[in-house]
């Protein structure tokens, strides 16, 4: 593993960890509590970054040096699927919780 590609994965689950919790907190019905919502976050964040890396090569970085604009990419892609993945999961345990 490089150090480009371990960098990536560090910034998704960044990304992903704060979009998780960023959206819980926004809504409360899909919140896990906060390590859930941490651990939901996190692995939304490392997959969601992962497939928009490989949909979008240019966001892998890798040519040499640090690319803030990949970086960044990196972060937002985390933390849009660390959001969307914490919410679903969020609002299918409470959904069940309640029936």
């Amino acid at each position: 593993m490089t150090g480009a590609m371990l960098i990536n994965l560090i910034l998704q689950i960044v990304g992903g960890v704060i979009g998780g919790n960023g959206i819980a907190g926004a809504m409360k019905n899909a919140s896990l509590g906060s390590t859930g919502n941490t651990i939901a976050g996190a692995i939304g964040g490392l997959a969601g970054g992962s497939l928009l890396s490989s949909l979008i090569p240019m966001l892998a970085g890798g040519a040499g040096g640090f690319d803030l604009a990949a970086a960044a990419g990196q972060l937002v892609g985390g933390g849009v699927s660390g959001a969307i993945v914490t919410a679903v999961v969020g609002m299918i345990m409470n959904a069940t919780k309640k029936a």
